[in-house]
């Protein structure tokens, strides 16, 4: 079972997901999202919290107001967090998290540090747990087809981009072969009217030539 929750703090609005419990946060871990933002109560067991974030976002697009509202969840959803103050909550892409095989059920690790990022936590704040928890969804989604029908449609846009890239790059090709052979038929017809030129000057100068000789002999005679 995994439990969905709508932060509709902005427009449009994010969703919010978490596992029932710590096995239930494995198939989370393996199944996640390039979208997906991981949070935890840092240094206290809680709930794996994910806020997915619309293509093209990265975790510093992530709006105050929904992260604040991703922190309370986590917080609330913490045994020992629940119930303290001036805690901190850490998170990271999901792609950052690491599983080996060594690891307890539930249990995540980070492949770069410098990508967890830390948000503090003064205290609960009733109203927006209240908010969130009447969003609350619960249902039972086939993570691996989501996750395998996700990256199937990341896969045709890859593709279409590349054939659309493809035909730019034929269109150019072809753009510039036309300004080339236009380029080469200017210069032939330049070529050939200086030829033709210097042969209308030569006729020119012929015909001036015979015209001359036919004056001299009329004087002559």
């Amino acid at each position: 079972m995994v439990f969905y929750f709508t932060s509709a703090v902005v427009n449009p609005p994010y969703t919010i997901y978490m596992g029932k419990d710590k096995y239930e946060n494995e198939d989370l871990i393996k199944y996640g999202w390039p979208e997906d933002i991981w949070f935890h109560v840092d240094k206290l067991s809680s709930a794996h919290v994910y806020l997915r974030l619309p293509k093209g976002q990265t975790i510093d697009d992530i709006p105050p107001e929904v992260l604040i509202d991703c922190a309370q969840l986590v917080k609330n959803n913490s045994i020992q967090g629940c119930k303290m103050n001036n805690i901190n909550v850490v998170y990271t892409p999901w792609a950052n998290l690491k599983k080996t095989g060594d690891m307890d059920v539930g249990q995540i690790g980070f492949h770069r540090q410098k990508e967890v990022k830390i948000v503090a936590v003064e205290k609960k704040i009733n109203e927006i747990v209240n908010r969130l928890e009447k969003t609350k969804a619960e249902r039972y989604p086939d993570l691996a087809a989501e996750k395998e029908s996700r990256d199937r449609e990341e896969r045709n846009e890859k593709k279409a981009q590349l054939q659309d890239q493809k035909k730019r790059e034929k269109e150019e090709q072809k753009r510039k072969k036309e300004m080339e052979e236009l380029k080469n038929y200017t210069s032939l017809m330049k070529s050939e009217n200086m030829k033709s030129n210097e042969v209308r000057t030569e006729t020119e100068e012929s015909a001036q030539t015979r015209m001359v000789m036919i004056q001299t002999i009329s004087c002559e005679r």
